[in-house]
């Protein structure tokens, strides 16, 4: 997508998004409008709203000056034309597909997949004939292999939840677009601030805003970015019919976690790094996965689209039940599935996140063991939370 580079820098645009209009009294925080209906000022006017032929509030499942406020910044930031806010993350990742395939299309996704995401394509697949696989999205040769007559969606997480594996975004997008399917990726673990799916050729970006946009534990949102002309339809389409929406007072709050993104994303990656150098050098640990290490496998991919390692640690126990030891024994952090947020939180992906995946796909196609551990390192002081784990691993 060709869209204008801003001048300013990231953080400023978190704090200020250009073109943020200001409401008549001046106020430099945005007000919530918590109005389900906008009253229109003639009949023709509502008439021309209800047409699209004139801007303007008609209902709050349409639009709310609020809601479109985070909108707009969060598009300013992922570098789209326009965004569209959802109550959830799965509001947003089903809305975007249901728009994107008809009966008989094809899906290809990426080798691993949050667990509800696979759930939702398998009811698709079940019920409406839409079918889906995954494909070794890193190798380009695969993907060309796993591309079908009938993919009309290429769909990536990148990282891949739970495993950490990165796709090559430029590289999806190009075989992608040469096969007439759109690329559509999960930018929740990044944000914008690490990564910008848009810059690379892809065309919608969707979030789970519950997590690090969000960044507080306190709201469910999501949100996608993408052309102004496709999200135009999705709003008056899946969005308006289905309802996924987002409360002005959840939008809100999302806009002033926007506002210390970049600072908390910064100590994320800080704390991560240091976390994942001591679970590697820890001897019950058969393995780490993070962006971040000097041997991660896909360190040249990773700085060549990713400007930092995140805040997501997933590392290898020798059992399930070893893992639950671990699990049950921290202190600091927080035995609860979700991410993103000031507190460590720490959980079970085999049993927990991606329990609805079977385990023969889970397994050996996804990669994600029995002894896997997903850890989404806070903002505590981090010499805390490696202490702790440290006790918790003497457990097993």
């Amino acid at each position: 997508m060709n869209v204008k580079k801003d001048e300013k820098g990231f953080s400023t645009r978190s704090i200020q998004p250009d073109g943020m209009e200001q409401d008549g009294h001046g106020a430099l925080v945005p007000p919530i409008y918590m109005s389900s209906t906008f009253v229109f000022p003639s009949a023709e006017a509502g008439g021309a709203r209800f047409a699209g032929e004139e801007r303007g509030m008609i209902y709050s499942r349409l639009g709310n000056p609020t809601v479109d406020a985070l909108e707009h910044a969060v598009a300013g930031l992922e570098g789209g034309e326009a965004g569209l806010a959802f109550g959830s993350g799965m509001g947003a990742i089903s809305a975007v597909l249901m728009a994107l395939v008809e009966s008989g299309d094809h899906v290809l996704c990426s080798d691993g997949l949050y667990g509800c995401t696979f759930g939702f394509l398998s009811m698709m697949k079940r019920k409406f004939r839409v079918d889906f696989s995954l494909a070794d999205l890193s190798d380009e040769a695969a993907v060309r292999k796993a591309m079908r007559a009938e993919t009309k969606v290429v769909y990536v997480e990148t990282p891949i939840n739970p495993t950490m594996k990165l796709v090559d975004l430029e590289m999806v997008a190009r075989v992608a677009h040469e096969c007439g399917a759109q690329v559509v990726v999960d930018n929740t673990f990044m944000t914008p601030y690490l990564q910008r799916p848009l810059e690379h050729g892809c065309d919608v970006v969707v979030h789970s805003a519950t997590k690090y946009l969000g960044g507080h534990g306190d709201l469910i949102a999501g949100v996608a970015v993408g052309r102004k002309a496709f999200l135009d339809e999705v709003r008056m389409s899946t969005l308006k019919d289905i309802g996924a929406v987002l409360s002005p007072m959840d939008a809100w709050l999302i806009l002033r976690g926007l506002k210390t993104l970049s600072l908390r994303m910064e100590r994320h990656c800080e704390n991560a790094r240091q976390v994942a150098a001591f679970l590697q050098g820890h001897p019950k640990v058969q393995r780490v996965r993070f962006p971040g290490l000097d041997d991660f496998p896909q360190g040249e991919l990773a700085a060549k689209q990713m400007e930092g390692p995140g805040g997501m640690i997933s590392f290898e126990v020798e059992s399930l039940e070893a893992g639950r030891k671990v699990m049950d024994h921290v202190r600091v952090a927080k035995l609860a599935v979700s991410l993103g947020e000031t507190t460590t939180l720490i959980q079970h992906p085999a049993t927990m996140t991606h329990s609805v995946i079977p385990a023969e796909v889970r397994q050996g196609e996804m990669g994600i063991a029995d002894g896997l551990i997903r850890l989404s390192v806070g903002l505590e002081d981090v010499e805390d939370v490696i202490k702790d784990l440290e006790q918790a691993l003497e457990k097993i």
